[in-house]
């Protein structure tokens, strides 16, 4: 995989500015390019974009990465209508008589990095807010999205307590471990 498409599905509210996002953003950006020697693209949602030329970087791309923090237990309203609005039949899926297996975006991965509020032992234990259920599991529907869609999926990465205990260097750190892990040079 060597030509990714990097998408920052933040959204902007007062008490929610982005930086944490853009600062995954951007390292990402650089280490894929200039660590790992990968061709990458980058659309902000919250900036704007062309339907047909995000259409476009979605063909050119081998693996398209989310990084998105997660608002109420989902993605900004702004990512999912990114997703209504580029996400069109003939595009990226066609009827097939079976429901689900008509994706046109075959051979294409997709990773998710997120930002939870939320502690990560909250997802660990069955007495926990999400009662032993994973980050993945908790994102259910974006694995189906992609999976409608023909495209695999590659390990997610979350980073949790961001708001009450943010760590930017180690969070860096990090994500270019699982960076590594996920695109080997």
């Amino acid at each position: 995989m060597k030509r990714i498409l990097i998408i920052n599905g933040h959204q902007f509210y007062p008490n929610s500015k982005g930086r944490l996002n853009r600062t995954l953003t951007e390292h990402m950006k650089s280490f894929l390019e200039f660590t790992l020697s990968h061709e990458v693209k980058l659309t902000n949602i919250d900036e704007g974009y062309l339907i047909e030329e995000e259409q476009e970087k979605f063909k050119w791309a081998d693996c398209v990465i989310y990084q998105t923090p997660i608002y109420w237990f989902s993605i900004p309203g702004k990512l999912k209508t990114y997703f209504d609005q580029v996400l069109k039949s003939g595009v990226f899926f066609e009827s097939h008589e079976r429901y689900g297996q008509g994706g046109l975006m075959v051979n294409k991965h997709y990773m998710l990095s997120t930002t939870w509020n939320a502690p990560e032992d909250q997802f660990s234990t069955d007495d926990g807010f999400f009662e032993g259920k994973s980050v993945d599991e908790a994102l259910f529907h974006l694995h189906r999205l992609h999976a409608f869609i023909g495209m695999k999926p590659l390990k997610t990465f979350a980073l949790f307590n961001v708001i009450k205990q943010p760590n930017i260097e180690q969070s860096l750190n990090l994500l270019a471990v699982h960076l590594r892990e996920v695109f080997p040079e």
